[in-house]
């Protein structure tokens, strides 16, 4: 009897088959691999990753959320300790100043005088939310130490235990918004985009390393991480479909700085967006004016009801309060800043041309143009991608072309700009992203100068860099790298000059103007770039 054949087909077909499985196990294991490689540090390439990889598993993370607010808090602890605004600086002082005489005078006054009384001598000029706060804070205050909030003695205090408390106020608002709204709109971002744990740690710290945030607010004193973190918590509850939550929280954001502005044209849009296409939403579109239209009314409700002549009495307590917030009168900008209007008045004396009038039209017209095309791209495509992209669009366009724009107000478009980083954790971007926050640190120097932080500058910025590795990252394109090289260049040599020559008697601001042209220069580059990643996203399938 002959032996079985043996069928060479199906040995033939079992070998593709392991090869295909062999094959396709590989492909993912590649694929899988240059993902994790794309998130921020996760391939251990910055010595923050290196750190964190010890907390690599899933049960460790809360230890390494931790660890990240505590090096954060040293970051800012450190640069506390240095001087502020206004230091040894009379008759007006500076920031420190204002804010502490803010706590004074409302805890003071009735209501009705908050945004009355001495306004040659910092007199209140932000919205009511930030007068809430400073009446908190001094009332506090005032129980540690009278001394420190007396009505008309205490200007000018410079009492070592009062920097203390006030530092420690700045520190403590921030830690109980900014810092929890930065961790939930990264969670956010994680459970969405399914990156890896550890993405949460490292995305968490290259936001609250921020070094522009950390030097305005901890040393040239302000607390602009408030309202930022009640904007960030608004753009969260918006893009998690919690859109009534959002929009009274972006209401908060506003009612306590009014810069927050720089943001109402794409949420305006995009929840627009949303109540119109596929379809009109009647009730969400109600639901979302209440909302809004309510928490104003809550919120300027006691500045309104403390009037006692009616309502004519209510009226020009709201006149007043918005003539204070909005300061046209001051004119186009007070102090040298990096953007449109400071540049081109090197070449052109626009205030000796031009009535203030003029030059408000003037303002009004260019920072529509920079920002009315983020609004209809999210207005016809509000996806939750564009929606970030789009915050940093319009802010950048309000910093470089507004009306009374501080050099602090660059803090606005880093926001969004620096959420990308856990929502688009590409080395491409994350190059852009780097860069660019570079830039505005460097355009904060005259500032930090003034105010004696030159040590803090140097030190945030190279710790933040060196831990995030951001100098070797660099984008694709030739041009990119070349604009990015270039503008480091400079940077690098208007310090050195700058340190080494004293400026012509005839220009005293020689090194100020060089450095705000170059910063204007990389805003505006950015803003372009920027607008090229907005359309991508609008475009995009989801």
């Amino acid at each position: 009897m002959p032996p079985p054949e043996v069928s060479t087909t199906s040995g033939s077909t079992e070998a593709t088959l392991k090869s295909e499985i062999l094959s396709t196990a590989k492909s993912k294991s590649a694929t899988v691999a240059h993902s994790t490689s794309q998130q921020i540090g996760t391939n251990g390439e910055t010595p923050l990753s290196v750190f964190l990889s010890t907390f690599k598993g899933s049960r460790t993370q809360w230890v390494a959320r931790q660890v990240i607010i505590m090096i954060c808090l040293l970051f800012r602890l450190g640069v506390g300790l240095g001087p502020y605004s206004g230091f040894n600086d009379s008759p007006m002082h500076g920031d420190f100043e204002a804010q502490r005489h803010w706590m004074e005078i409302t805890y003071h006054l009735p209501i009705k005088d908050w945004y009355w009384y001495d306004l040659q001598y910092w007199g209140l000029d932000y919205p009511p939310l930030t007068a809430y706060h400073s009446w908190v804070l001094g009332a506090i205050g005032s129980k540690i130490k009278p001394s420190w909030f007396e009505f008309d003695t205490s200007r000018g205090c410079e009492d070592v235990n009062l920097k203390s408390y006030m530092r420690s106020t700045v520190l403590i608002s921030e830690l109980l918004i900014y810092i929890p709204a930065v961790s939930v709109f990264v969670r956010w971002t994680i459970k969405n985009q399914k990156l890896s744990p550890l993405h949460h740690s490292i995305a968490s710290a290259a936001i609250l390393l921020q070094p522009a945030l950390i030097l305005v607010d901890h040393g040239h004193f302000q607390y602009n991480a408030v309202m930022l973190g009640l904007a960030l918590i608004a753009i969260t509850n918006i893009l998690n479909d919690k859109l009534v939550v959002g929009s009274v929280f972006f209401v908060l954001a506003l009612c306590f700085k009014q810069m927050a502005l720089y943001y109402s044209i794409p949420i305006f849009a995009y929840l627009l967006g949303i109540c119109l296409f596929p379809r009109l939403n009647l009730p969400r579109f109600i639901s979302l004016a209440v909302s809004v239209l309510t928490t104003f009314a809550l919120v300027l409700a006691p500045i309104v009801l403390a009037s006692s002549d009616g309502l004519k009495g209510a009226y020009r307590q709201v006149l007043q309060m918005l003539i204070r917030i909005f300061p046209f009168a001051r004119g186009l900008w007070e102090d040298k800043v990096a953007n449109f209007w400071c540049t081109l008045n090197i070449f052109v004396k626009l205030k000796h041309l031009y009535s203030a009038e003029t030059l408000q039209r003037f303002s009004l017209v260019a920072t529509l143009v920079s920002v009315l095309p983020a609004f209809f791209m999210l207005l016809i495509y509000p996806r939750k991608k564009a929606l970030i992209w789009g915050l940093s669009a319009s802010a950048w366009g309000f910093f470089l072309f507004s009306f009374q724009v501080h050099e602090k107000s660059v803090l606005l478009p880093l926001l969004p700009v620096t959420l990308q980083l856990a929502t688009d954790p590409g080395v491409n971007v994350q190059s852009y992203i780097y860069w660019i926050n570079n830039v505005a640190v460097f355009s904060l120097w005259p500032l930090l100068k003034r105010d004696r932080l030159v040590l803090q500058y140097f030190a945030v910025s190279f710790l933040a860099n060196w831990l995030m590795a951001s100098f070797t990252k660099l984008p694709d394109a030739l041009l990119g790298k070349l604009i990015i090289m270039m503008s480091y260049a400079g940077i690098v040599l208007l310090h050195i000059v700058e340190f080494l020559i004293e400026p012509p008697a005839r220009y005293p601001d020689l090194w100020v103007i060089g450095n705000t042209t170059l910063s204007f220069g990389c805003f505006t580059i950015f803003l372009l770039w920027n607008y090229i990643q907005l359309y991508k996203a609008c475009r995009a399938k989801v």
